[in-house]
């Protein structure tokens, strides 16, 4: 039987690459690269990421170190696990692994999305973050925004209210995450959300961000890419890419029309055609529609489910552990008293709390892989980063650490008491939004919702697990898959009692 001599060539193609790539890697590995677990034909270390990729490497870290190397099909990745590795790069070698991993599906969308993420060395870049600070995440303006968050979690509540009155179950995760867009919308878009399916657009776009294609594992791209087209995923991205597209024009066409009711406070879109529009030339940065979709949509992307995670798993610990709900509590309704309503300027009175969310954050951090690529050269215990070598520091490893943390599985918000440990980058034990040059500009703006409902859910409500479960029988496991952020895998339902002061 002969072959086509097209069959042929993409053999001795395969074979030629797989070989020049096996040479490579046993030329980095002499070049004192970090150690590696084996490695399978093809596809390296693939299958040993598990269907919770976080885990296994934790589980990995436990046997190669806090420094270790692996290879997803043609991909190096170095893997961070450890406090001391975490804070040599992020602190001591932070410039020179300050970029952003750029996969395939990335790629996709950086023409018009996400170009303002991946130069942070570029004048572009660095404006553009002193715009979304200045204009969008300082104290000043986060703290402007508080109406919104007291309309909103004011609907959130009365929603869980009618449910309460006829004894109903509350799925929580869902209530969640509808208040969490509603944030995140009238900040940006000025408008309350309507409608269904963005969150889910949401979700699909986490999962082909946090994913890798086949034309990035295969050793032959071509032959990938040919795959990705089979699969559906070229499709996929297209669709999700235009959809995204599609919405930000709409709503900045809205914006732009001289019929438009002048609102009491400028959205995120209005700041930005502002900045656009009275821009003087030359100018080192010119603010257009793209940009501010790439703004818009890291926005969205980063905000919209990381509020709504950590408010789910805050409720689900405190309905494992009645003892720590009823203190929670206590505090929440001994400071508020008769008021029958909680202000964000109660909540920043009520220290508890504020320790259970960044307990809540230790344990389950809503991205529990921050990755980095390297943009030069340098050294990390005698180990060689290489330029354009992809980095994950493996946040929740580091947040479950027996070395940093006593009893690191239990949930225990007194551990924060004495300590001051905290979550905005200067403490390289608990990372939940990164450090250095990358660290999440929105941070005090997510935390202030998170606290804010949480207060709230406690202050008006006994909760209950439904049907005769017991405390030991909820359920904690997290969502399966790649992704970049971790769920409650099943939804969190409780049922809400009224609580009458």
């Amino acid at each position: 039987m002969s072959f086509p001599p097209w069959l042929h060539l993409i053999i001795f193609l395969s074979s030629l690459f797989i070989i020049l790539k096996w040479k490579a890697a046993a030329n980095k590995r002499k070049c004192n690269f970090p150690p590696s677990p084996p490695k399978i034909p093809i596809i390296g270390n693939l299958h040993q990421l598990g269907k919770l990729p976080h885990k296994s490497l934790w589980r990995l870290s436990q046997l190669y170190g806090p420094i270790m190397s692996l290879s997803l099909g043609r991909i190096e990745i170095i893997i961070i696990s450890s406090v001391e590795t975490a804070r040599a790069l992020l602190k001591n070698h932070d410039l020179q692994s300050c970029n952003r991993p750029q996969t395939h599906a990335i790629k996709k969308f950086s023409y018009n999305f996400l170009d303002i993420a991946f130069s942070p060395c570029s004048d572009y870049w660095r404006e553009i973050r002193k715009i979304c600070m200045l204009e969008f995440f300082s104290m000043k303006r986060v703290l402007s925004y508080e109406p919104i968050r007291e309309q909103e979690v004011g609907l959130f509540i009365e929603s869980i209210s009618q449910s309460a009155s006829c004894g109903a179950v509350v799925d929580l995760s869902e209530k969640s995450i509808a208040l969490t867009t509603g944030v995140i919308f009238r900040i940006a878009f000025g408008k309350q959300f309507e409608g269904d399916g963005f969150h889910e657009l949401i979700s699909e776009v986490e999962a082909l961000l946090g994913s890798y294609s086949a034309s990035e594992f295969f050793p032959v791209p071509f032959v990938g890419e040919v795959f990705d087209w089979f699969s559906g995923r070229e499709t996929r991205l297209e669709r999700v890419f235009n959809e995204m597209n599609g919405l930000f024009q709409e709503v900045i066409d809205e914006h732009l029309c001289p019929q438009r009711p002048k609102p009491e406070q400028d959205d995120i879109i209005d700041v930005l055609l502002a900045i656009s529009k009275n821009q003087v030339e030359p100018c080192s940065v010119v603010i257009t529609h793209e940009n501010i979709k790439a703004i818009l949509f890291d926005i969205f992307l980063a905000g919209l489910d990381t509020s709504s995670i950590t408010i789910v798993w805050a409720m689900a610990e405190l309905a494992k552990n009645s003892k720590l709900m009823k203190k929670a509590q206590e505090e929440i309704r001994n400071y508020v008293g008769n008021k029958r309503k909680v202000t964000e300027k109660d909540v920043e009175e009520l220290p508890y709390l504020k320790m259970i969310v960044k307990e809540t954050l230790r344990l389950h951090p809503p991205a529990p892989l921050l990755p980095r690529e390297t943009i030069s050269h340098f050294k990390i215990e005698d180990y060689n980063f290489y330029p354009k070598t992809m980095v994950q520091v493996n946040v929740w490893a580091i947040g479950r650490d027996p070395t940093y943390w006593k009893d690191p599985e239990e949930f225990l918000p007194e551990r924060f008491a004495e300590s001051s440990i905290d979550y905005k980058g200067q403490h390289f034990e608990l990372l939940p939004f990164g450090a250095g040059r990358r660290i999440c500009p929105g941070l005090n703006m997510g935390v202030k919702t998170v606290e804010f409902a949480l207060a709230n859910l406690l202050y008006h409500y006994d909760w209950k697990l439904p049907n005769g479960m017991k405390e030991e029988d909820l359920d904690m496991e997290e969502n399966s898959g790649l992704s970049l952020t971790i769920y409650k895998k099943l939804p969190l339902k409780l049922v809400p009692i009224l609580y009458h002061p």
